[in-house]
């Protein structure tokens, strides 16, 4: 039967924007009276969700509010959400780095984390006494440390450099022995965060190979935080989704992607976002056709059909050499396609001031598998320099059709679909 070895009560975290404390000596000492009597802290029944794309009212924000949960030994659990949705304060408040404004956490077992490079090292020491430290801060005894050291270096690719302070190594060095020793030394939770991002692609694979060993080979639990969502779906096999502070979902790894999927689909659909690095362009509008009609927002097309991009632009100055691009994304915001005006020699030369200009781009045969998919506009000068940026500008889906013959519906964790031809000899 699974053992729980860790449990959230109704974690709630609160910070207070720009000041330490209340900001006034008034507020501390209704603080402290209130405390004193053993009631409830004042402050807490104020401050909105941790909402960072939009402007706040209120000094004080929830970086998390009521979370509840339950982990059982050997769980890989991926805690999935966008920037600022309160992964980290979470792991933070797991690892015991700091405490819960309400709620409490129950855990049973050593933990090691790895939240930020160089977590738990100590710059002047070398990496060989860095490691030592970290096993006894986890408990270990020398010599449990010892047995392992050599696994630790070989595994971190570090070996010339083990006897030097860490305040020398790269980021990617400093990673790269932080896990490992994370990874090797004996604890029963393992906390991993999006840290591994700084590593080369061979030593990511690498990571998630030892922490796949650690989960299902040693019934160890592994707590993983990354935007990957094809590494959460290989590693984890339950997902916790975070939106604004809350816990929007808890469940099988696939259901949490795929819940995180549709809520970031949701949230581009219902207005596009729109980044202005320099006021040189606008965008006055865009529309896309399909089959010689506007095709709505999260309208529908068919695999192996084509679809018109019309754009109508305005020069604020002179742009000696406007660069378009358009990203398109699935529903993991993975990038499927990159497409530009170079792609097809097509030049707009110089613009003057004041000109507008419409044009259009076709996506010839769109080949992508049946799917959903974020269209991303982005204006530039020479594919150097940022002008214009819309985030979620169009969103359509792909369905099959009769372009293929096959009866059966193509494989969704496939990416393209490859049009053949078969004969026989």
């Amino acid at each position: 039967m699974s053992k729980v070895v860790i449990k959230a009560e109704n974690i709630s975290k609160q910070y207070r924007l720009g000041l330490v404390g209340t900001g006034t000596v008034k507020d501390d000492m209704k603080r402290w009276w209130y405390n004193l009597r053993g009631k409830e802290d004042p402050f807490l029944k104020i401050g909105e969700a941790n909402d960072r794309s939009s402007k706040g009212e209120s000094d004080y924000v929830w970086s998390l509010r009521d979370i509840n949960f339950e982990i059982n030994q050997g769980d890989s659990v991926g805690i999935i959400g966008r920037n600022g949705a309160g992964k980290s304060t979470l792991l933070k408040i797991l690892s015991q780095v700091t405490q819960p404004t309400t709620g409490k956490i129950y855990t049973k077992g050593r933990i090691a984390s790895l939240l930020e490079v160089g977590t738990g090292f100590h710059p002047e020491m070398t990496g060989r006494e860095n490691i030592y430290l970290n096993g006894a801060i986890l408990g270990m005894r020398k010599h449990e440390i010892t047995k392992k050291f050599d696994e630790i270096v070989a595994f971190s690719g570090v070996e010339r450099y083990i006897d030097t302070p860490v305040k020398r190594y790269s980021s990617g060095m400093y990673v790269r022995l932080a896990f490992a020793v994370a990874a090797h030394l004996e604890s029963e939770i393992l906390i991993v965060d999006e840290v591994l991002a700084v590593g080369d692609a061979e030593f990511q694979k690498k990571c998630l190979g030892k922490m796949n060993d650690v989960s299902k080979g040693e019934g160890r639990t592994v707590l993983f935080v990354s935007h990957n969502m094809a590494a959460v779906k290989s590693l984890c096999n339950r997902g916790i989704v975070l939106e604004n502070g809350y816990k929007a979902f808890d469940g099988y790894v696939n259901e949490s992607i795929d819940f995180y999927s549709q809520m970031s689909i949701d949230s581009l659909k219902d207005y596009s976002k729109h980044y202005l690095f320099s006021n040189r362009v606008t965008v006055l509008s865009h529309q896309v056709f399909y089959k010689g009609k506007i095709l709505s927002n999260d309208g529908t097309v068919f695999l192996g059909d084509e679809i018109q991009i019309k754009l109508v632009l305005k020069a604020n100055d002179y742009l000696s050499d406007l660069s378009i691009a358009l990203d398109i994304l699935n529903t993991n915001l993975e990038l499927m396609s990159h497409v530009t005006n170079e792609d097809d020699g097509f030049n707009l030369f110089a613009l003057k001031k004041g000109e507008e200009i419409s044009f259009t781009i076709t996506l010839k045969q769109i080949t992508l598998i049946p799917d959903k998919y974020i269209i991303n506009l982005w204006l530039g000068s020479g594919h150097i320099e940022s002008l214009y940026k819309i985030e979620g500008m169009f969103v359509f889906n792909v369905e099959q059709g009769d372009f293929t013959k096959r009866t059966k519906p193509l494989p969704r964790h496939s990416r393209v679909f490859i049009s053949s031809k078969w004969s026989s000899i």
